[in-house]
Order: C-alpha cells, then sequence, then structure tokens
C-alpha cells in the first residue's frame, strides 16, 4: 500500500503538478471548512459504499451535495448502498475511516473498486483531496487527477447530482 510520500512520488513520475499543505487531522466536511478558510478550488467528500454483491464504489462528490444513497444506488445500477466497513476500506483503498480520498485507488491494484464522480469536477478549479491521510491536503487539477485515474486503471463513470 503507497503511503504519501510514496505518492508524490508516483503523482512527479506522471508529470503531475500538486502542491500539499499540512494540518491538524480533519473527518469531516465541516471540521474541513474551518481549518481552510477561503481556499479556492474545489473540495469534496468521498463516500466508500458497498452493496449486498459485494461490489463497491468510491463516490468522489462537492462536500455541499446532498446524497440520497437509494437513488445513487438506482443511478449507478448497483440496487442498495451501504457505507463500506472500516477494515474493507483499509483492505481496498489502504486508508483509514476519516481519510477516503480518490488518491486511494493507486492501492485498488485488484480494480476492485468502481469510481463515481461528480460532473461538478470537471471544471479547471483544483481539487483538493487528502493524500491517504487527514493531515495534509494535496491541490490538484481536475485533468490531472483524471490522468491519476487512467494510469491506475480507474476510469470514472459520472454523474449529475443531485440524483
Amino acid at each position: 500500500m503507497y503511503d504519501p510520500q510514496q505518492l508524490f512520488a508516483k503523482l512527479d513520475a506522471l508529470g503531475i503538478a500538486q502542491h500539499t499543505v499540512e494540518h491538524p487531522p480533519v473527518f469531516t466536511v465541516e471540521q474541513a471548512k474551518a481549518l481552510r478558510g477561503n481556499l479556492a478550488g474545489y473540495h469534496i467528500k468521498n463516500l466508500f459504499l458497498r452493496n449486498k454483491k459485494e461490489e463497491m464504489w468510491l463516490v468522489v462528490a462537492l462536500e455541499d451535495r446532498a446524497i440520497d444513497l437509494k437513488r445513487l444506488g438506482e443511478a449507478l445500477g448497483a440496487g442498495r448502498l451501504s457505507f463500506g466497513s472500516p477494515e474493507r476500506l483499509r483492505r481496498h483503498l489502504g486508508v483509514e475511516p476519516g481519510s477516503v480520498t480518490p488518491f486511494a485507488l493507486v492501492n485498488d491494484e485488484a480494480h476492485s473498486v468502481r469510481l463515481a464522480l461528480d460532473r461538478g469536477l470537471a471544471g479547471d478549479q483544483p481539487i483538493h483531496a487528502h493524500p491517504l491521510v487527514n493531515t495534509m491536503t494535496t491541490a490538484i487539477l481536475p485533468a490531472d487527477l483524471l490522468r491519476l485515474f487512467e494510469a491506475t486503471g480507474h476510469p470514472p463513470l459520472w454523474l449529475d447530482f443531485p440524483i
């Protein structure tokens, strides 16, 4: 499993620019909002979900999106969704609860997690995400994050919220 420094090395190897800052641990969108002030760009929330068939999704959406899991499951063709357990999160994405991030797909070498992205993230402002730990935030352009997904074999399914 990657650690933040290995993630940064992978980004460098792919020619992807990023900017990272360290901060106290944050576990919720509310904590992140209070800490960051008026930092420009896209701020996200990440949901690690599963269904009864043991299929898993990482849903990355703008932080203020209301997400109805029943309707999301229908939109994904997944049926009823629930949150993945901390053990499942560690096993498949190599991160702890509170550190779920799109960057964690580097740890899913088995391609067992499907990616769903909020179409609202398709602009040209940086996306701010934890680099595998919740004591740092990394800014990366959406096009570069898509390049990372391509390199890890995780093509996104784009969703229009609200669903």
